[in-house]
């Protein structure tokens, strides 16, 4: 499996993949050490796609993805996939659509697995009362994305 630190405004991402797909893009919890500036050759298209993402010149990706998981985890990032840029849903919706909303704890616990964080959109799922709640790279992280992402920007009152 292939290896590459990418570093981001928001901290370094960790991308693992290899011709099968992408397995993983998470934040690195650590600052990893020997960082290389070659890109495997698998992972160029990610790494070109995210960089264009954060340059705010892509709003979907056209990748191979090769999450690992559950079935019932795989539905759910599968279902993340459809919310658009700039858009989010509840978890409460999220389960709606799932098809059963008592899934509503499943579907909150599988979308926190996510493996493929930024690609597989699991920061635009937010409490069903607006607020945001949750993301394995920090709330912090979440609010830039979802900031990035605001069709409406707006300046500092003060």
């Amino acid at each position: 499996m292939d290896c590459y630190f990418l570093q981001t405004e928001i901290g370094i991402l960790e991308i693992k993949g290899n011709d099968e797909g992408l397995f993983s893009v998470l934040f690195a919890i650590d600052s990893p050490q020997n960082i290389s500036d070659i890109i495997p050759d698998s992972l160029k298209q990610t790494v070109r796609q995210l960089q264009e993402y954060f340059d705010g010149k892509r709003e979907s990706f056209e990748l191979k993805l090769n999450p690992q998981g559950t079935d019932f985890q795989k539905k759910v990032w599968q279902h993340l996939r459809s919310i658009d840029f700039g858009k989010t849903k509840s978890y409460q919706q999220m389960a709606y659509e799932l098809g059963d909303p008592k899934v509503i704890r499943a579907a909150a616990s599988a979308n926190g697995k996510n493996p493929i964080s930024i690609i597989i959109p699991c920061h635009r799922v937010i409490g069903s009362d607006g607020s945001l709640t949750g993301y394995a790279g920090g709330l912090h992280r979440k609010k830039w994305l979802l900031a990035l992402e605001s069709p409406v920007t707006q300046g500092s009152l003060f």
